[in-house]
């Protein structure tokens, strides 16, 4: 990969998982079941993250392969909590 993409790819992830976070805040700020869950989940998939994470990077894999990952599930995160916003601001 060139040097130039690789560094697209580690600020895109970190683009991305601002707006993550961002939306997740939101959602606990909302309190309640759902933010009990949010935050449940929330720790529950960063050490799942970390466990595969640590385990392709132990079968070889390389930093590159390692943000996609992150990158894939940071996209997950976004789509669903952008889709409960939206579900949200209709009720309004």
């Amino acid at each position: 990969m060139l040097p130039g993409r690789k560094m697209l790819n580690w600020m895109m992830l970190a683009l991305e998982s601002n707006r993550v976070i961002g939306l997740r805040l939101a959602k606990l700020m909302r309190g309640g079941k759902g933010a009990q869950r949010e935050a449940k989940r929330m720790v529950s998939e960063k050490i799942q993250a970390a466990a595969k994470a640590g385990a392709s990077l132990m079968a070889g894999a390389s930093s590159d392969e390692i943000v996609r990952q992150y990158r894939k599930r940071v996209a997950a995160n976004a789509k669903r909590l952008g889709r409960q916003q939206r579900r949200r601001k209709r009720k309004s």
